[in-house]
């Protein structure tokens, strides 16, 4: 699927790093061509965007399933996939066929596995499956307990160049809990595990990193503790940094007082506290990336008793309108909002998208910041309905969806 003629987007509020210019983004033979001002050349498609927001299609950074129809509504252009798959993505040859899996009109980026089926013991051949097309190495849903064999997959990793997505969390007091220690787990009588799970986790994983010089992402940040950890390491040079998903700076633990299972995550869903101390982090660059943790899951993992129903959340649809929210609360501003949604990602992925700039990827999104709608499980376009935000209106719509300058939405 190539570009055969010039897109001109005209009378957009084009959302670059340096600020929002009003102006024209010209695609030409899928890549950007120009950004700002300026008119359609002679031969160009043209399209009105009327005023609404020209921004980069998102970057996914760690979902579970591919599932276009739910990301090409959501504005996202490309993902990077776990390795938590069946097989898992331990092998070359499991990379290279999800690597193209997605084409042409989505990009997959396969995270190969840290270690052989996800065990945690054995390195798996992550040089083999970076020529195979994994832009990183991923611990998968579970914390590598052996500091060695972390510290070896660390080491791997900057060799390499890669970055290591980590999952943070203490498997060793973890366990089999489902919330987060508190009154509401209590109350509700759920296991659950000290939030300083996570910050154990993160804090071992932070000094693996610095001895190895190796560049570490956790995926999922969502305690105070936790998040000071990471902005101490960060203030020092360590080359850490860290993401969320919207239910964590949307939702607290109330949210699981009637047992709905749409909101037994991984991590769980942690106290207010917790929750304000998220959105400070991503006002003060703490967080660096906000992605959907999308993880369609059918009736028979979640119409269960809370204690036994899968975590996971279907959230490609939500991403984008999810995070908008933090822009009228005046938390971010839209350039930062999109850098959280699309630059940092494809930077730590070392991908050449993510940005309105010359040169880089035609992916774009055209974007209304205000279309309300509401979130209606039963009318998702994903795989399965398991979002947390069912039935809340929301504000932000994707009008259009480019991929390498063809539209795909």
């Amino acid at each position: 699927m190539k570009q055969t003629r010039p897109i001109a987007i005209v009378n957009g509020k084009l959302i670059t790093p340096e600020g929002v210019v009003d102006g024209t983004l010209r695609i030409a033979e899928g890549m950007i061509a120009s950004v700002g001002p300026g008119d359609a050349q002679p031969d160009d498609e043209v399209v009105d965007a009327k005023g609404k927001l020209v921004v980069p299609g998102l970057v996914d950074l760690g979902v579970f399933a591919i599932d276009k129809p739910a990301f090409h509504f959501g504005g996202i252009s490309r993902a990077a996939l776990m390795p938590d798959q069946s097989p898992p993505l331990d092998l070359p040859s499991r990379v290279n066929y999800i690597a193209k899996s997605g084409k042409p009109d989505f990009w997959v980026h396969p995270l190969a596995a840290a270690t052989r089926g996800l065990a945690g013991e054995e390195l798996g051949e992550v040089a083999l499956m970076r020529e195979a097309g994994a832009r990183g190495i991923a611990t998968g849903r579970r914390w590598i307990a052996d500091s060695g064999v972390m510290l070896r997959v660390l080491s791997y990793a900057a060799m390499l160049d890669m970055v290591v997505v980590a999952h943070a969390e203490d498997g060793g007091l973890a366990v089999d809990a489902v919330a987060s220690a508190g009154e509401m787990a209590t109350r509700l009588g759920l296991p659950s595990a000290p939030p300083q799970a996570e910050a154990l986790a993160v804090a071992r994983d932070i000094a693996l990193a610095e001895m190895a010089g190796a560049r570490i992402h956790f995926r999922q940040v969502t305690t105070a503790a936790a998040l000071d950890l990471v902005r101490s390491a960060k203030a020092r040079g360590v080359a850490v940094t860290a993401g969320v998903t919207p239910a964590h700076f949307m939702l607290s633990d109330l949210a699981i007082g009637d047992f709905r299972t749409f909101g037994r995550l991984s991590p769980p869903l942690r106290s207010e506290e917790d929750r304000h101390a998220v959105i400070a982090a991503i006002a003060d660059g703490t967080i660096d990336v906000i992605s959907s943790g999308h993880d369609p899951r059918g009736p028979e993992d979640k119409r269960l008793p809370f204690a036994d129903a899968e975590p996971g959340m279907a959230g490609a649809e939500t991403l984008l309108s999810t995070t908008l929210t933090l822009v009228r609360d005046g938390v971010i501003d839209l350039p930062r909002a999109f850098d959280l949604l699309a630059g940092a990602p494809a930077r730590l992925l070392g991908v050449d998208a993510g940005l309105l700039r010359e040169g880089h990827e035609g992916d774009i999104a055209l974007v209304d910041p205000e279309k309300p709608w509401v979130v209606d499980r039963r009318k998702m376009a994903a795989t399965a309905d398991n979002t947390p935000f069912d039935g809340q209106p929301m504000q932000g719509r994707v009008l259009g969806l480019w991929k390498g300058g063809v539209r795909v939405d």
